[in-house]
């Protein structure tokens, strides 16, 4: 009991279990291509920067420039640290969480905030400028945490993360226009969502692509949401509009479902792709660990 208790209040954010946090911060997000904030050319961070402004230490990663290893510190505790500098070139991590009334359903915006506490500590960790917007209201104003960068932020994050407030009406599509309209600089754009709207995603895609952010598309859908089993006379309520909808027999209706969620993914795969973006499905039962260190890993989206 006391250990329990001991463990708990160790915890550095109720997202991520210590032992994820600790694997996440040594790995990277790896853009397809290096959107970055000055013409000068490739973003620098996997070289330790370009200026001499030291502002940090971080754990070696394989593929790092081994002349940016501390060697005093190696010497001394027989482990590689990267020593890290200003950046000269400087990429953004947006990340937008649809926190809309759609996505409270089965654990879908809780995997939601543990996908975005992981990913922005990974730019966080590489001296990126992430910010974090949550959109769950029509009307609303925005939830939000800009520009912040390095490990000292990563309280700012977490806190932010777990207090995000849910429910509401905002389609994701309108929530990429409405965070488009504050937001300013290149790099990459993680979308978090289930992707349920009845607007279409060309247009705000391509306002992304437009303004220079690589789109990393994540849905997340509940495991019901994948292969619901349904039988019966059904109402259905929409809980973000509260508009119902009766069905007889609705186990002849999972067919014409399947092919149009399966045609809805392919659509916004297509989608991403073509603005040099990419884009998955996963369920919201998917264990984290599997989704973050073999799913994103195998496909490219990190290291």
């Amino acid at each position: 009991m006391e250990s329990t208790e001991k463990q708990q209040k160790t915890q550095l954010t109720t997202l991520l279990a210590n032992d994820v946090l600790a694997r996440v911060e040594r790995m990277r997000l790896n853009p397809t291509r290096r959107m970055t904030n000055r013409s000068r050319g490739e973003h620098l961070s996997g070289k330790g920067g370009a200026s001499t402004e030291f502002v940090d230490y971080r754990d070696y990663s394989p593929g790092d420039d081994v002349r940016y290893i501390d060697w005093n510190i190696f010497s001394r505790l027989n482990r590689p640290y990267m020593k890290q500098f200003r950046h000269e070139e400087e990429m953004h991590v947006v990340v937008i969480i649809d926190a809309s009334s759609s996505m409270v359903y089965d654990g879908k915006l809780e995997r939601a905030k543990q996908l975005a506490a992981a990913l922005a500590v990974m730019g966080l960790m590489n001296l990126e400028r992430v910010s974090v917007y949550a959109c769950h209201r029509k009307g609303a104003a925005l939830q939000f945490v800009s520009g912040i960068t390095g490990r000292i932020s990563m309280r700012r994050l977490f806190d932010f993360l777990e207090n995000i407030e849910t429910g509401g009406d905002f389609a994701i599509d309108e929530a990429v226009e409405s965070v488009l309209r504050q937001h300013t600089g290149r790099g990459i754009a993680i979308l978090l969502s289930d992707f349920f709207t009845f607007g279409g995603m060309e247009r705000p895609l391509n306002f992304l692509f437009s303004a220079g952010l690589e789109v990393f598309g994540i849905q997340i859908l509940a495991p019901a949401e994948i292969s619901p089993e349904v039988t019966g006379d059904l109402r259905f309520v929409d809980c973000e509009n509260g508009m119902t909808l009766d069905v007889s027999s609705a186990g002849e209706l999972l067919g014409i479902y399947q092919e149009h969620r399966l045609a809805l993914e392919e659509r916004i795969e297509s989608l991403c792709r073509s603005r040099n973006g990419r884009f998955l499905s996963i369920s919201s039962h998917d264990p984290l660990p599997w989704v973050l260190f073999d799913l994103l890993r195998r496909r490219g989206w990190i290291r």
